[in-house]
C-alpha cells in the first residue's frame, strides 16, 4: 500500500495528496508504517486543513509541495504562492511537526525560503541534476549547499 500518481500519465505526483479526502485510507498507511518503527512523510499542498489531517493520524513529517510557485509566471504570482507556502510552514511548525519543502525548486526560486527558517530539508534533485550535466555533480551539489546554507 503506497500513494502513488493520481492519474495513469504521471510520473510523479502533479500535486500533494490528498489526505483530507480520504484520511482513513491514510491513517491505515501511516500506523502501518509507524508500527514497523518507519518515520512518516507525507506530501501536502501548502494547505493548513492538509497538514492537519496530516498531523491528526499520525505523521511526522510533511513535505510541503512547492510546484505551484515553481511554477508561477510573474513576480506577483509567485509572491502569492509563497505566501501560501509560509502560511504552510507555520501551521506545520504550530504543530510540531518537522518540515520540508519541494518541486520545481531550482538555484533561483529557492532564494525566498531564507525567509522560512523551520524548513529542515529540500527536494531538488532534478535542478541540481539538471546542472551537473555542465558542470559536474560535486560542484553542482556544492553550489545548492552553498545557497542554502546563506539563508
Amino acid at each position: 500500500m503506497y500513494a502513488r500518481p493520481e492519474k495513469r500519465e504521471e510520473l510523479t505526483t502533479e500535486g500533494g495528496l490528498d489526505v483530507k479526502a480520504k484520511p482513513a485510507y491514510y491513517a491505515k498507511v501511516v500506523e502501518q508504517l509507524v508500527d514497523k518503527g518507519i518515520k512518516v512523510s507525507l506530501f501536502v499542498d501548502p494547505d493548513p486543513i492538509q497538514i492537519e489531517t496530516a498531523h491528526s493520524i499520525g505523521a511526522e513529517i510533511v513535505e510541503i509541495h512547492t510546484g505551484q510557485y515553481s511554477e508561477a509566471r510573474s513576480e506577483e504570482e509567485a509572491e502569492e504562492r509563497f505566501r501560501r507556502i509560509a502560511r504552510a510552514v507555520e501551521a506545520s511548525a504550530d504543530l510540531k511537526l518537522k518540515i520540508s519543502a519541494g518541486h520545481g525548486l531550482d538555484y533561483f526560486n529557492v532564494k525566498r525560503f531564507g525567509f522560512l527558517p523551520q524548513i529542515e530539508e529540500y527536494s531538488i534533485g532534478h535542478s541540481i541534476m539538471a546542472r551537473a550535466i555542465f558542470m559536474g555533480l560535486d560542484q553542482a551539489v556544492r553550489e545548492m549547499i552553498e545557497l542554502i546554507k546563506n539563508f
